[in-house]
């Protein structure tokens, strides 16, 4: 038997058919059918099933279903696209502050520079590829994270996914981040460009293709490396510093169980776990964040020449404390958007606090006479 819990932990995924199969169950299951899993002994006896049901069973999707990941890749776009599209004004100065220190020096100047030169529109440059371009990268990178955080689980079994949770939090947002980043560049290089070089285009209907014209399609991918050298330690930061975050809280600050806290107040976790994560993350991927907005603004350049004409104290400091406002909000942000999305369609908030596989299970009673 399985006790039910508000929340299923990560190495619960691991007992659902992992001596079976390592690929999750939903890609070869049909919907609605649950084969019954391997016996596992149990305090000596047998059992013939044993199954891992969603946190609540009158929930409208299943974990772990095609509903579920269809899930969270929606919410994955929604609190991506949203929320970089509306830090756009922070974004435009950082970038511009990254490409020309001499003249934008402080947040407070660039904001003032950028308004008496270009009006509140200069403020807003780009806003479109960065709309599309995160949407686009949260559905992969929220979705994804979902099904190989599942995935690894299942690899490692019960025992090492609870034992070795960190590493498959860090190895599933380094899987989904991956593909994610394919999906962001193209629409970052033409965010970059319209942000940073005055008359190159007004957007993305013109910007896309005076790129591709000028340097094929690969002129899109130029800034993916370093793109990579941003958004993967990012998001390895951005999932395991929440996991743990969360975890943390539930255990030493939040009075009660997951279970017995109101909806609100699991967001009001969600938040407080994404903006700790954020801070860090823009510790981690800063000097790469540096990197991508020289490289997508300096033609034929390289990452060698890059960091020689910044400098290693430019490359991880110019534009840090703005960088570490914005992250942190966009971060806490997100979590919440994300969270209440899930919670809106049916799903649990992300995150609890991990119980090993002994406290998931209790003795099947002896048959009678």
């Amino acid at each position: 038997m399985v006790r039910k819990s508000g929340n299923v932990p990560i190495h619960t995924m691991a007992l659902e058919d992992s001596r079976s199969s390592t690929l999750p169950s939903f890609l070869y299951k049909s919907k609605g059918f649950k084969a019954p899993a391997p016996a596992i002994p149990i305090n000596g006896q047998s059992s013939s099933r044993f199954l891992i049901p969603s946190p609540d069973e009158t929930r409208k999707i299943a974990m772990y279903s095609p509903e579920f990941y269809a899930a969270c890749t929606v919410g994955g776009a929604l609190c991506c696209g949203l929320t970089h599209m509306a830090m756009t004004p922070l974004d435009v100065v950082k970038c511009n502050m990254q490409i020309d220190p001499a003249k934008y020096k402080s947040t407070a100047s660039g904001f003032g520079t950028l308004y008496r030169e270009a009006g509140p529109k200069g403020l807003f440059k780009g806003w479109v590829p960065t709309l599309l371009g995160y949407s686009a990268q949260g559905a992969f990178k929220y979705g994804l994270y979902e099904f190989f955080k599942k995935y690894y689980s299942d690899l490692a079994g019960a025992e090492n996914a609870y034992k070795y949770k960190t590493f498959i939090y860090l190895a599933g947002s380094f899987s989904s981040e991956f593909f994610a980043d394919i999906a962001l560049c193209p629409m970052e290089a033409v965010k970059v460009r319209v942000q940073t070089k005055p008359g190159f285009a007004n957007g993305l209907l013109d910007g896309l293709p005076k790129i591709t014209r000028a340097e094929g399609v690969a002129g899109l991918y130029r800034g993916l490396v370093p793109l990579w050298g941003r958004q993967i330690p990012y998001t390895m930061m951005k999932f395991t510093c929440f996991e743990a975050t969360v975890e943390a809280l539930y255990k030493n600050v939040v009075p009660k169980p997951k279970d017995e806290c109101s909806k609100v107040e699991q967001l009001g976790v969600s938040f407080a776990g994404g903006y700790i994560a954020g801070i860090f993350c823009a510790l981690v991927s800063h000097p790469a964040d540096n990197l991508v907005s020289f490289l997508n603004n300096t033609k034929d350049a390289t990452v060698g020449q890059a960091v020689k004409s910044m400098g290693l104290v430019a490359l991880v400091t110019r534009g840090l404390p703005l960088r570490i406002v914005m992250i942190g909000t966009l971060t806490g942000a997100q979590w919440v958007i994300y969270d209440a999305f899930k919670v809106f369609v049916g799903l649990p908030t992300t995150g609890g606090v991990s119980k090993a596989p002994e406290e998931l299970t209790t003795p099947l009673p002896l048959p009678t006479a």
